[in-house]
């Protein structure tokens, strides 16, 4: 199986357009969304083609394929317009073998064991990092990177974990092992 994993939309109809086009050509099977996905925030500056209508019908055209977490971003009226789940706080995945946790990153979630893959978004800033087993991975942002990181996604296939940017260059890889 083939999961593309993506954070922080924040209602960019000009990046999710990129998005779904990156997700045609990377024949992913599935779409993680880690949250942030119409509203920018109040911290944040208005993304480029900020439209959360267009936003909402790109994605509801591809429903059947989102697994989504909840963002600090994302409220109970959001989920009056899109048809997927997008309230719920976390989701344990399983995929190929491999353990992993999605949570947006705002809030504390559950311990996990070793070996565990924990997928967050909410900074905006690509992350890789390992502490007590566990291994720490972060998207970026789709349409708000911060840091001087790109505008990109992860995508996951055969035991391993590529960040790209919309152009489908490697940004960054790690291997399960």
């Amino acid at each position: 199986m083939k999961l593309m994993i993506a954070s922080d939309i924040h209602g960019s109809a000009f990046y999710c357009k990129e998005l779904l086009k990156a997700f045609k050509n990377e024949h992913a099977d599935k779409i993680l969304l880690l949250g942030d996905i119409l509203y920018h925030g109040p911290r944040n500056d208005l993304p480029k083609g900020y439209a959360p209508k267009e936003v909402i019908a790109m994605l509801n055209g591809i429903k059947e394929y989102i697994i989504c977490v909840r963002g600090n971003c994302d409220t109970e009226v959001d989920q009056m317009v899109l048809e997927f789940p997008v309230l719920g706080e976390q989701a344990f995945l399983y995929v190929d073998g491999t353990e992993m946790l999605a949570v947006h990153g705002h809030k504390p979630f559950p311990s996990v064991k070793a070996g565990t893959f924990v997928l967050s978004g909410h900074t905006h800033v690509p992350k890789l990092e390992e502490a007590n087993g566990v291994t720490y991975m972060n998207p970026g942002s789709v349409s708000i990177p911060k840091e001087n990181s790109h505008h990109g996604y992860m995508v996951f296939e055969n035991k391993k974990f590529l960040w790209k940017d919309f152009d489908g260059n490697v940004v960054k890889d790690y291997s399960v092992k």
